[in-house]
């Protein structure tokens, strides 16, 4: 055994040894005095808990007695802030009177009954800095029996989550912010501000209230957009302000002139202050510009927490959320133009679609007037002299050349103005193709080229508008042709995936993979190609995409510069047309020529010793 215990001041030292500046408090403090009593005359339970609390580098806190007198250690300092050292040997009501009505009846639960609490992020709000401050702490209240089996007092350990509670809030406003800037394509900086203030609503606890407002065009006044925390305007927030230098006594103006980021002092006997998450009213607010690359569009006004101080990591907060409420106004600025922008350019591509339409309509009346005559003369050649014969083939076949060129401009604008309709019917797809590309084989072997027709039965027949399908088949050649001299042309049609496929193959110069992304572009024409003819509109490949289109079908192209290309086009296998596609309904005047024309202007590329 030790030696005994023989001074209070003994075992005043051995209880109370180490503890930093709480230990060296409580080895000072005149215990006979407090409800306690002296050290020595502590019970065992007190002493043990005592020696474990001031020991420890967590903060605890213990509550003795009916009185709940505190004890505490270095640790716990902090949360008593500007209460330390006053609380030392204090009753619990006095230290904590502004938290009592939350506390006390928990304290006192856990002496009358010994059942332990536990409060996770519980929201205090403490007076320990001279105003009543918002924290939010997670402890658990333990009870420590003492030596007669009863309940002597209360065990507290103590973690403060005041910054962490307050940043993720924080953090979660921000967040909220910018996906709602992003997902919510606000077309108007009214509807920007709309969206923000619902959700600053979300968050009253760091912006009891929040006011948007918007410069007027002229710049001198702003008018009030949209708010948080209350519905109507208030005498301190009207709908309208003005801005100029004279414009009143109105707290924002000098701030919401100056376009930089202020601190204004609220008025306590400012009539209706909207007071967030709290019993008082905001006793501050910041005005902060909403601008973008030095654009100002108006300003924010954010009050601040009459809870919390306003310090940098507020104040970095409230200038984050104005500056994703800018970025936003600023995309819909943008988005407002380019929408603009687009529908100028949608403007023009329909009076570009009107005038082609328009001007195929024009043109194919005298056209028809001049073939007429001339298939007459041509009708007479045996009447004729030669040369005049000559004469009128060469202008024959340049008429059928340039009715066709109008009749695809027709077809390419009533495309694009929604008027083009297929006659869908039920067709034997491969024989058909294989009528068309019959046409073309004469002049493809006078050119010395081989010509491939595959065309085996499909196990069904194919919903098709035929005279659109002549033009994809004839188009598909003729491009084939035009590009193609020397080698082979093949034009294959079989089933693959359930679905009709037609294939154009080629040995032609093929097409720079540059050019590929564009080839069915309308009016455009790769440069440099070397073909048969320079002439050309540009449409043909851009038709035949349209019109495959209009029959749910896909077009697709693989090429190599210099050894070839293929075209593939890909129709649906169905037993049925969609129910939306009409099977024999009415259209518009057919504008199809018959293969022929093709024909012949295909064959006006060769040299005149193989037209013949």
């Amino acid at each position: 055994m030790g030696p005994a215990v023989s001074s209070s001041a003994s075992i005043n030292d051995i209880v109370l040894s180490n503890g930093g500046e709480m230990g060296e408090r409580m080895r000072s403090f005149d215990w006979s005095e407090s409800a306690l009593g002296p050290v020595d005359s502590w019970p065992q339970s007190l002493r043990t808990s005592i020696s474990t609390c001031i020991n420890s580098r967590f903060a605890i806190v213990v509550w003795w007695g009916r009185e709940l007198t505190i004890l505490y250690n270095d640790a716990y300092r902090a949360i008593l802030g500007s209460k330390h050292p006053h609380a030392l040997g204090r009753p619990g009501q006095e230290v904590w009177s502004e938290i009592w009505h939350i506390i006390g009846p928990m304290l006192t639960g856990v002496m009358d009954r010994g059942e332990a609490t536990w409060s996770d992020d519980l929201l205090l709000e403490l007076e320990r800095d001279g105003y009543l401050e918002e924290g939010y702490f997670t402890f658990s209240y333990s009870p420590i029996h003492d030596e007669s089996g009863g309940i002597g007092g209360v065990f507290t350990p103590v973690k403060e989550t005041t910054l962490q509670v307050i940043g993720e809030r924080r953090l979660r406003t921000l967040r909220d912010l910018a996906e709602s800037a992003r997902a919510s394509n606000a077309q108007s900086a009214d509807e920007v501000c709309r969206i923000a203030s619902r959700i600053l609503a979300n968050n009253p606890y760091d912006i009891p209230f929040a006011a948007f407002y918007l410069f007027s065009e002229d710049g001198r006044e702003a008018h009030l957009s949209a708010t948080s925390g209350f519905a109507s305007p208030l005498p301190l927030i009207p709908d309208v302000v003005p801005l100029e230098a004279d414009s009143g006594p109105w707290v924002f103006s000098p701030a919401a002139r100056s376009g930089k980021p202020e601190v204004v002092t609220l008025s306590e006997n400012a009539e209706g202050i909207p007071c967030g998450a709290w019993p008082v009213p905001p006793r501050e607010a910041v005005v902060l510009p909403l601008a973008q690359a030095a654009q100002r569009t108006g300003f924010l006004i954010l009050a601040v927490s009459p809870r919390r101080r306003l310090t940098e990591d507020y104040q970095s907060f409230l200038s984050l959320a104005s500056g994703h409420v800018a970025t936003a106004i600023a995309e819909a600025g943008a988005f407002k133009e380019e929408r603009k922008r687009a529908e100028a350019l949608a403007e023009l591509d329909r009076a570009k679609t009107t005038f082609f339409s328009n001007v195929s309509h024009e043109f194919r009346t005298p056209l028809t007037l001049m073939l007429g005559p001339l298939e007459e003369m041509l009708a007479m050649s045996g009447t004729l002299p030669p040369v005049f014969n000559e004469l009128a083939t060469v202008m024959h076949r340049n008429g059928l050349r340039l009715q066709r060129m109008v009749n695809t401009l027709l077809d390419f604008s009533r495309i694009e103005a929604g008027r083009a309709k297929a006659s869908y019917e039920s067709t034997d797809l491969a024989a058909l193709t294989a009528d068309l590309a019959a046409t073309f084989r004469s002049a493809i072997e006078k050119a010395g080229l081989q010509f491939s027709v595959e065309c085996p039965p499909l196990p069904r027949p194919v919903y098709v508008d035929r005279e659109m399908w002549e033009k994809v088949v004839l188009n598909l050649l003729s491009n084939a042709f035009k590009y193609t001299f020397q080698g082979k042309i093949t034009i294959r049609v079989e089933e693959r995936d359930g679905q009709a496929v037609l294939s154009v193959t080629d040995t032609g110069t093929g097409i720079p993979q540059n050019e590929m992304r564009h080839l069915f572009e309308r009016f455009h024409r790769v440069a440099g190609a070397r073909g048969r003819t320079q002439e050309g509109t540009g449409i043909g490949l851009a038709l035949v995409h349209e019109l495959v289109r209009l029959h749910s079908g896909s077009i697709q192209v693989e090429s190599s510069l210099g050894q070839g290309s293929v075209f593939t086009v890909s129709l649906p296998l169905a037993a049925h047309p969609k129910p939306e596609c009409p099977v024999g309904s009415d259209k518009p005047k057919s504008t199809a020529i018959a293969a022929e024309a093709f024909v012949k202007e295909a064959l006006s590329w060769l040299p005149d010793k193989d037209a013949v």
